[in-house]
Parts: C-alpha cells; sequence; structure tokens
C-alpha cells in the first residue's frame, strides 16, 4: 500500500496548460519548475496528489503490443530516473504527449502537473516516484473578509483539493517490466475517459495477486450463477449457498489452491470438472491467467465481495438474505394458489 506520510520530499514540480487539441484549445509549457518556498501549500499539493490512491491496492504496468521501448511515458519515465536534470524536458514532452490524445470532444481541458518524489514508500519498500496528475474540474468557494469593519463576501473559483481528477503515480522499480504503476481517474467509467488509461498512459494490469483474486472471484461467481445451472437443476438458494461458501473462502484463506477450492466449496465430482473445464474457457475467453495457486489478496476481495450476493429476491414482494445454514430454507409448491414459496426454520426472532 501507499504510505501517503513517506511522501514528503517534493523535488521537482513543474505544471503546464493542456488543452483539447481537437478544439483547437492551447498546449502552454512553462519555463522552468515551480519553485515551492511555502511549506504549506507543499503539503497541501502533496495531498491533493496522494491521498486519492491511498485506498488503492491495484497496479499496472507500461506495456506496448509490439515492445515496450515504444511506450512513450514509459520512455520518458526512464530518462527522468535516470538523470534528473532530465525532468523540465521530458515533462514537456509528457505535455505533448497528452495533448496529442486529447482529441474526444468531451474532453476537458486543464492543468497538467509533473511532480518528481526522491522517496516514498510503497509496500515497505522506499523509492523514487513520478506523478503525473491533471485537474480539468474547477469550485466555485465563498471568501468571506472583514473590510471596513464590517464582513463582507465574495467568491472565487478554484480546485478543490479533495478532488483530483486524474493521476498517475510511477514507482522506480520493476523497470524491465513497465515499472509499478498506479492510476487514479475520477470519470473512468465514461467514453471519453479511456484516453487517460489506455491512450495517454498505455498500461495494463500487473499479474499480481490483486489481479490474480479479482479475475478469480469473478471467475468463481460466473460459474456458479451462469454455468452450473445449465448443468443441473439448481433453485436460487442452492446457488447463493454456494456463493456464500466461494466468499467465505476467498475471507478467510491467506492462499487461493484450485483442488482445494473445488473440493471444499463444490464437493461433487460432476461439479468438480465442470468448473475445471469452465477455467480453461474462461481463461481463453478473457485473455487471463488463472494460476492453480496464488496468494489471496483481501483487498481485492474486499473490492470484489458484492459479486457474491447473498440474496432471493422473490417477484417484487420480498427479498431473502442467506448467510448461514443451508438446510434452514425448503423450497416448495403450493397447489392452492399455485404458486412456490419458501419455508424459514429458525430458534429467534429479533
Amino acid at each position: 500500500m501507499i504510505h501517503v506520510s513517506e511522501f514528503n520530499d517534493l523535488s521537482h514540480l513543474t505544471i503546464h496548460k493542456v488543452g483539447n487539441s481537437s478544439n483547437e484549445e492551447p498546449l502552454i509549457f512553462s519555463k522552468a519548475p515551480l519553485e515551492l518556498t511555502d511549506e504549506t501549500i507543499g503539503q497541501l499539493l502533496i495531498t491533493y496528489f496522494i491521498q486519492p490512491f491511498t485506498k488503492s491496492a491495484e497496479y499496472f504496468r507500461f506495456f506496448h503490443e509490439a515492445d515496450l521501448q515504444l511506450n512513450e511515458i514509459f520512455q520518458y519515465c526512464r530518462r527522468i530516473f535516470g538523470d534528473q536534470s532530465e525532468f523540465q524536458e521530458q515533462s514537456v514532452n509528457i505535455a505533448k504527449h497528452l495533448y496529442k490524445h486529447s482529441t474526444h470532444p468531451k474532453i476537458k481541458g486543464g492543468e497538467l502537473y509533473i511532480a518528481y518524489f526522491s522517496k516514498c514508500q510503497v509496500d515497505g519498500e522506499e523509492v523514487a516516484a513520478i506523478g503525473i496528475f491533471k485537474s480539468e474540474n474547477r469550485d466555485t468557494y465563498l471568501k468571506v473578509y472583514l473590510e471596513d469593519e464590517n464582513y463582507q463576501v465574495n467568491y472565487e473559483d478554484g480546485i478543490n483539493i479533495n478532488k483530483l481528477d486524474k493521476g498517475c503515480l510511477i514507482f522506480n522499480v520493476e523497470e524491465e517490466d513497465g515499472y509499478k504503476v498506479s492510476i487514479v481517474d475520477s470519470v473512468s467509467k465514461q467514453t471519453e475517459a479511456i484516453y487517460w488509461k489506455d491512450a495517454f498512459l498505455q498500461v495494463q494490469r500487473r499479474e499480481d495477486s490483486y489481479h490474480q483474486t479479482e479475475t478469480a472471484v469473478n471467475m468463481c461467481k460466473q460459474f456458479i450463477s451462469n454455468k452450473l445451472p445449465t448443468e443441473y437443476e439448481m433453485d436460487r438458494v442452492d446457488q447463493v449457498d454456494l456463493l456464500n461458501k466461494s466468499a467465505a473462502y476467498f475471507k478467510e484463506k491467506e492462499q487461493f489452491q484450485m483442488e482445494d477450492f473445488a473440493n471444499e466449496v463444490l464437493g461433487h465430482p460432476d461439479a468438480i470438472a465442470s468448473f475445471k473445464e469452465y477455467r480453461n474457457e474462461y481463461q481463453q475467453t478473457f485473455q487471463q491467467e488463472i494460476p492453480d495457486e496464488f496468494d489471496i489478496s483481501a483487498q481485492a476481495y474486499k473490492k470484489q465481495q458484492k459479486a457474491f450476493k447473498s440474496v432471493v429476491k422473490l417477484d417484487k414482494n420480498f427479498h431473502i438474505y442467506i448467510h448461514g445454514n443451508r438446510e434452514l430454507i425448503e423450497r416448495g409448491f403450493d397447489e392452492l394458489t399455485n404458486m412456490h414459496y419458501y419455508k424459514l426454520l429458525f430458534e429467534n426472532e429479533e
């Protein structure tokens, strides 16, 4: 995890203005890095830049379909890490590269901040880091001040330091694999935002425990919810029971083992065989490898646990939440009303 308290050494910072090239907005460069003489402003900037990353355990890496060395941002960062005197020149190259990819009509122009941190803590390791941040949205702030013994009210437009629009931290480790990269994108679900991660940065997820856990959770959920019901007669309660067992496995275990999961959660030989076959199909379809064994990431499970929905929805009248013993709920059919029913067994009512 990223430790904000360790991001105290902001060695270099420069700011450029990057508009939307398709709208003929300008690209404006600073001539030199900013001299930070006010300690308070420096700390506010660090908070603005780094705070959004503190809850992220997901990492990416730079890549290129032909050759990693052809990834522009990778090369610019590599030169900065190799020689800090390159910082300003390479920051201009980074801004030019972003401007080239700012073509979607909905992409907003804004300030681009390039920062160099000589040391920070990431996953227990002290390394240097480069930050690339962009502010696109402004907020209106009320300003209350005293004038001629009376309080006056005015307003100013400014940047909310609690709302970083886009950000990227590149840590100086694993250079040969495309560095360790963390990303923030406040509008990542919008079509126009794809340019930040895919076009500008060109990154892909690292094959680490976070990614492996996330992929395995999704694969198991898809198998239980979609594949099993096509092969066996299963009601929704049985599905929820298996989803609960899967959730408990990922929550309680430190390591995922394919054989152990199949035997503990599924149990039946036919279901186990179907699960292993589905895993191969999933890997081919989504081009994502799921190893037989890997360490379970608690952060990834916590983020994905909503995939294991333990609720049975009955028409628009009732929701049954199932968290415990499957044997205490029975399904039946009432011929008089020609409707299905569930019988719930319990000891105490709260």
